[in-house]
């Protein structure tokens, strides 16, 4: 038993990814930001389709076909399988907590 507020890092100069249930079928972790953005060298290109939900904080996420997408605390996305993403930005001020669940 958990909950996905608590036990957050004092200490956020890294990006935190804490996998909560990994199998041969799912992966559900949970992602903990705090202005950080993916790294300029690529794009991440994901086997398996990715649906996240923002739980705190705001995030903004970039696609290679140059659309982009804002997101909220409560809104949520499903990211196809190669489909070429990255966090473009995150909220520098307050955690940014996603739910992500690659299935």
């Amino acid at each position: 038993m958990g909950n996905i507020f608590e036990d957050i890092p004092e200490d956020l100069h890294n990006e935190v990814f804490e996998s909560l249930v990994d199998n041969t079928n799912v992966r559900i972790e949970r992602i903990i930001s705090k202005g950080h953005t993916s790294p300029d060298t690529g794009w991440y290109d994901q086997d398996k389709d990715e649906w996240l939900i923002l739980l705190r904080g705001a995030a903004i996420l970039s696609f290679a076909d140059k659309s982009s997408v804002k997101l909220k605390a409560g809104d949520h996305i499903n990211i196809s399988a190669h489909e070429k993403h990255r966090v473009s930005w995150t909220d520098p001020d307050t955690e940014t907590i996603w739910l992500a669940i690659h299935y």
